[in-house]
């Protein structure tokens, strides 16, 4: 077959193409057609099917996500926002932080292993392009109903994916979450994020200026492996019958990783680059049409010249490819040989393959022969805009009517406390232990915490104690009972679990996990979580820096629930000050802080007594939680806070129970004047924290409560073996620990 070139595109209008099966709809075909003024050629049309994928040009998402940018202002803090591979703010004393998370769900159910690390990797050659050291890594990850026999197949091998790529970069694996649902059955979540630290100057854009400066490809060669990945994959539902869609899945090279990491931070430091950007999502495609669009437009890449790995790849493969472990970089011609130089040294392969131009168009040729002629803006900024048709589903309002406040409550003492040991060893609530111990979470030396704690801390700066924290939180069961109040939770969640640490949040980043935006009930999910985001952030004065969208997390007509995950990021100016969730030492007193009431909708007690998904999650206060926050962090920056721990999934019970076993202390609790024990132990009311107070410290600390006006509680005190409720029951902690620590390994055994 004849070399499909733009002359040959251009005398032949009629020849038919396949851009059925590579996800194009027909409107856009023709769309694609307006825009060159012919059909496209092989390569064009490869372009376009992988950037205006929904996975890449987030088409029915974007007309919800600029609210982020138009409703909710920046802060002092923030030095580069939406639209660049990762958010970046101003962490003090010169530094700044970029974080982001990202989704690599569909992939990771395909090939678990290879799925979820390659996340990890992409995640951090986005950190790695802003021009930061990558630091850390989180993985907030969704999977199905903990007992089913192919959660076996996929939790494993995506925790080893995980692991494996993590610990052999040597980044440590500071926090995320593990949440069972049978709704992720068939589409399980796997998020990633990473924190990366550079100093305010070395940050660096994905953009190509300057005529006669050289594209540089560098890192691994080019593969067969991922061709269509994750841009084609996420871009569409599982079928529910039939075989599922298997795009080669991209292998990962964690030490070809490190390597490359090393070599960019050492081309970082000699400045030696003008633009530069990670191959991910679209590989090349994606790489040459931003790096153009972003920069003065034109750009000529002989992609003959592109290293491979398979010599047979033709040239729309190599374009599609989203083989791992590759950059691409803009460096003047006076630059090139010292960026080379420093290539070799460090054994990444790096190849000029192009030069930036003085025309307006992104030109690609294959052995002499042109087979692309775009505007690069066209393929990678001005795609397909969906204004998708949304409606509230007309089962929301039976879902929220049938109240969990009908559901039978424990009738004594003796079934509180068998419901109080069920909460504590049921999957979502157990000890994450036999995963978070595959990762290795202290690599480096600098983390001060991480799971099972509130929140991830790193120290940044080893003179100061500068450090920062992060937390991701999501609950899929409050978003699918009223998706606007359910994203503004995820915030309070990770805000407060950020503030509980000790640290000051700054700004979050997103990855919001739905089903089929074909469907107008999921669109209504989405169109109301985006905005209960929005509003929520520009109340607490939290600007949104990146993010994420996966959109198709469907099997068939079955969409998982509705799963924004918020990730918060935190500064603090002494990691000496953090506060650990541990109650450490007998004689601490406890305190409540924060109003108790009977919400039940979408709680972990619900579920594990009842298998109950009904009603109305908690109210949303986040005047508040800033009021909260601004409390647990001033308690701790003045040693009025031994340990704090919020209060959400599974309510007072379940923090105290965790931090009485982080400490390997007892609690005696007494149930407050105006609560029931079963309210006081299992409500899920937002807003609140539990917190041991030394007794030197009591007076101080209820006074600042008090002039502030935050309700404080005074609960019990940290004594004994055993958790105790006066009046109503104990259970030492030899049996908690059991209950807590045996569900999942028995389960994945």
């Amino acid at each position: 077959m004849s070399l499909d070139t733009v002359k040959h595109a251009a005398e032949t209008p009629d020849a038919e193409q396949p851009w059925k099966e590579l996800g194009l709809k027909e409107d856009e075909y023709a769309r694609i057609r307006e825009i060159l003024g012919r059909r496209p050629t092989g390569a064009e049309l490869a372009m376009y099917s992988v950037m205006w994928s929904e996975h890449c040009s987030y088409k029915s998402s974007k007309v919800h996500l600029k609210q982020f940018g138009e409703k909710v202002p920046a802060n002092d803090a923030m030095l580069v926002g939406i639209g660049e591979n990762a958010g970046v703010v101003d962490v003090g004393q010169g530094y700044a932080v970029t974080f982001k998370v990202e989704s690599h769900n569909h992939p990771s159910y395909i090939e678990p292993y290879q799925g979820a690390a390659t996340g990890i990797g992409g995640i951090v050659r986005d950190i790695l392009a802003m021009g930061a050291r990558p630091v850390a890594v989180v993985d907030p990850l969704r999977f199905g109903a903990a007992d089913h026999p192919d959660t076996k197949r996929v939790l494993p091998g995506v925790v080893a994916g995980i692991g494996g790529y993590g610990n052999c970069l040597g980044l440590p694996n500071i926090g995320g979450e593990v949440v069972f649902d049978a709704c992720y059955q068939g589409n399980p979540l796997v998020n990633a994020g990473c924190i990366g630290v550079m100093k305010h100057e070395d940050i660096h854009l994905a953009q190509a200026s300057g005529p006669g400066n050289k594209v540089i490809l560098y890192g691994a060669r080019t593969g067969g492996d991922g061709i269509g990945g994750v841009s084609v994959l996420a871009s569409e539902t599982f079928e529910s019958t039939g075989p599922a869609k298997r795009p080669a899945v991209q292998v990962g090279d964690p030490f070809q990783e490190k390597l490359l990491i090393e070599c960019t931070l050492e081309i970082f430091r000699e400045k030696l680059v003008a633009g530069i950007q990670d191959l991910g999502g679209a590989g090349l495609s994606c790489a040459t049409s931003e790096l153009a669009s972003a920069g003065s437009g034109g750009m000529r890449v002989e992609l003959d010249t592109v290293p491979l790995r398979d010599s047979s790849l033709s040239p729309e493969e190599i374009l599609m490819s989203e083989s791992q472990e590759r950059m691409c970089a803009i460096v003047e011609p006076r630059h090139v040989d010292r960026f080379l130089e420093i290539c070799e040294k460090w054994d990444v392969i790096a190849t000029v393959i192009g030069e930036v131009t003085d025309g307006s168009q992104l030109e690609i040729f294959w052995h002499g022969e042109q087979i692309v002629d775009v505007p690069p803006r066209s393929v990678a900024h001005d795609g397909p805009v969906y204004q998708r048709p949304y409606a509230r589903p007309s089962w929301q309002d039976a879902l929220q009517a049938d109240d969990a406040g009908k559901l039978a409550r424990p009738a004594n003492a003796a079934e509180l406390r068998e419901q109080v040991l069920k909460l504590v060893a049921s999957p979502n609530q157990a000890s994450k232990a036999w995963i978070t111990d595959q990762y290795d979470r202290f690599v480096q030396g600098n983390t001060v915490l991480a799971m099972p704690e509130d929140a991830g801390m790193v120290r940044i700066d080893a003179e100061s104690n500068l450090g920062v924290a992060l937390a991701t939180d999501g609950n899929g069961r409050y978003a699918k009972l009223d998706p606007y109040t359910g994203a503004q939770l995820a915030l309070a969640e990770s805000y407060r679990n950020v503030a509980a640490s000790g640290a000051k949040p700054l700004a979050i980043s997103d990855c919001l996990n739905f089903g089929s935006p074909e469907d107008p009930d999921v669109m209504w999910q989405f169109a109301e979580a985006t905005r209960g985001l929005a509003d929520g952030c520009l109340e607490l004065g939290t600007p949104v820096t990146g993010g994420n969208v996966s959109l198709y997390n469907q099997t068939g007509e079955t969409a998982i629930h509705p799963t924004p995950v918020v990730a918060v990021l935190g500064v603090i100016d002494d990691v000496n000050r953090r506060t650990p969730v541990a109650f450490a030492e007998e004689g601490q007193l406890l305190y409540l802080l924060g109003d108790t009431a009977e919400e039940f909708g979408g709680s972990a007690w619900s579920e594990v007594v009842h298998q109950h998904l009904g009603g109305l999650p908690p109210k949303v206060d986040l005047a508040r939680e800033k009021l909260l926050a601004e409390i647990l962090i001033s308690g701790s920056r003045d040693g009025m806070i031994d340990a704090a721990h919020d209060l959400s999934d599974g309510g007072l019970v379940q923090a105290v129970t965790e931090s009485c076993l982080r400490g390997g202390n007892g609690a005696r609790l007494v149930v407050p004047d105006g609560l029931d024990a079963f309210t006081f132990l299992f409500s899920e009311s937002a807003g609140r924290a539990v917190v041991a107070v030394p007794r030197s410290e009591e007076l101080r600390f209820t006074d600042m409560c008090g002039a502030r006006g935050l309700p404080v509680t005074r609960i019990g005190v940290v004594d004994g073996e055993e958790i105790e409720v006066q009046g109503e029951f104990s259970i030492p902690l030899s049996e908690l620990r059991t209950a807590h620590e045996a569900t999942i390994p028995a389960l994945l055994a």
